[in-house]
C-alpha cells in the first residue's frame, strides 16, 4: 500500500475513533511514553556548564530512537496505519475546542475552566470573548502541529518521519521554553521544531485562509495581510494558521493576555476583525477545520491513485 493511501486510512481512523479513553487509561499513549523519556533526559542531563551541548546530543539520540522505532513498526503490515492514526489528533482537537463553546454556553466560569485545559495563559480573569479567542487560536495552531505537520512528515518519511516529528514536537512542548532552566538545554529542540513546522504551518495557512475575498480585495492582498500579521507572532510558525483562520471567521485574535500573573501586550492578529468573538465562532472554526480535513483526505486519495497509475 502506498504511503498516501496509508495516510488516508489513518486520517479516517482518527476521525472515527479519536482517542478512546478506555484504551489510554489502561496503557500509556505513545506521546505519553515520549514525554516520560524526555522528562527523564531533562532530569539527567540538564545540568552543568554544557547544557546546550547536552541538549543537542539528547535531541540527536531522541531523533534516532524515534526513527528506528518507526522503522521497526512499519515492518509489520498495516500496523503503521494504526500508529499513524494514534499520532494524528484531529478528532480530539475538535472535541477539546468544541468543549469550550459548550462550557461558555453553560457559564463563563465553565468556559474558563475548559479553555484552561488547552492553553497556557492565565484564564481566571478572562471575559467570554477572550475565552473564545483562546480556543480559536488553539484550534488553528494545533491543527497545524497536531494534524497537518504529522501528516506532512508521514507523506515525506513514512512512519519514521512521523515518529521523529512527534518526538521533536513533544520535546519542544516540554523543554523548548526560554526559561532559565531550559533556554540552553531546550534550544536544539525548539529550533528543530521550528524547522520541521516551517512548511506545514504555511500549508495550514493555505487550507484555512478565506475562500472568498472581500469586494475589491485580491487574493494576493489577503496573503500579504496574513503574512504581515503572522510575522507579529512570537512563534515563527503559529502566526500563519492563526492569521488565516482569523480572516476566514472575521474575528480578531491574539491581543493582550496574561501569563503567570503578568500582562503581555501582544499585538492583534486581523486587528480590524470583530473583537467580540462568540461561542458560535468556535463552532465555525471547527467546521472550517473539518472542511480542511476533508480536503486533505481527498488530496491523499488522489495522490495515491496517481501513484498507482504511474506504477501500472
Amino acid at each position: 500500500m502506498s504511503t498516501a493511501f496509508a495516510l488516508c486510512l489513518a486520517l479516517i481512523l482518527d476521525a472515527v475513533f479519536g482517542e478512546p479513553k478506555w484504551l489510554w487509561t489502561r496503557i500509556p499513549h505513545p506521546a505519553v511514553v515520549m514525554g516520560r523519556l524526555i522528562g527523564w533526559a531533562d532530569t539527567q542531563f540538564n545540568s552543568g556548564p554544557h547544557r546546550k551541548r547536552n541538549g543537542v546530543i539528547v535531541l540527536v539520540c531522541l531523533v534516532i530512537l524515534a526513527g528506528a522505532v518507526g522503522y521497526v513498526i512499519a515492518l509489520v503490515p498495516h500496523l503503521e496505519i494504526i500508529v499513524a492514526a494514534i499520532l494524528i489528533a484531529h478528532k480530539s482537537l475538535i472535541q477539546h475546542v468544541k468543549a469550550v463553546a459548550k462550557g461558555l454556553d453553560s457559564s463563563l466560569q465553565d468556559g474558563r475552566n475548559t479553555v484552561a485545559m488547552i492553553v497556557g495563559r492565565d484564564t481566571a480573569q478572562m471575559d467570554a470573548p477572550a475565552v473564545t479567542r483562546a480556543a480559536i487560536e488553539s484550534a488553528a495552531e494545533n491543527f497545524s502541529d497536531g494534524v497537518i505537520a504529522p501528516a506532512f512528515w508521514f507523506l515525506i518519511g513514512g512512519l519514521p518521519g512521523l515518529m521523529i516529528y512527534k518526538m521533536v514536537n513533544t520535546a519542544d512542548s516540554m523543554i523548548g521554553y526560554l526559561t532559565p532552566k531550559h533556554s540552553d538545554f531546550g534550544w536544539a529542540s525548539a529550533r528543530f521544531d521550528d524547522l520541521l513546522n516551517l512548511v506545514p504551518a504555511r500549508i495550514t495557512m493555505c487550507m484555512l485562509m478565506p475562500w472568498k475575498t472581500d469586494e475589491g480585495a485580491s487574493r494576493v492582498s489577503v496573503l500579504r495581510a496574513i503574512a504581515k500579521d503572522a510575522r507579529k507572532h512570537r512563534s515563527p510558525n503559529a502566526g500563519w494558521p492563526e492569521a488565516a483562520l482569523s480572516r476566514s471567521l472575521g474575528v480578531a485574535l491574539s491581543g493582550p493576555r496574561a501569563y503567570h500573573g503578568e500582562m503581555k501586550d501582544y499585538p492583534w492578529v486581523n486587528e480590524t476583525g470583530r473583537k467580540t468573538a462568540q461561542p458560535a465562532d468556535i463552532d465555525a472554526a471547527c467546521r472550517r477545520l473539518w472542511f480542511a480535513w476533508i480536503g486533505m483526505v481527498w488530496f491523499c486519495f488522489a495522490l495515491g491513485c496517481w501513484g498507482a497509475f504511474l506504477l501500472t
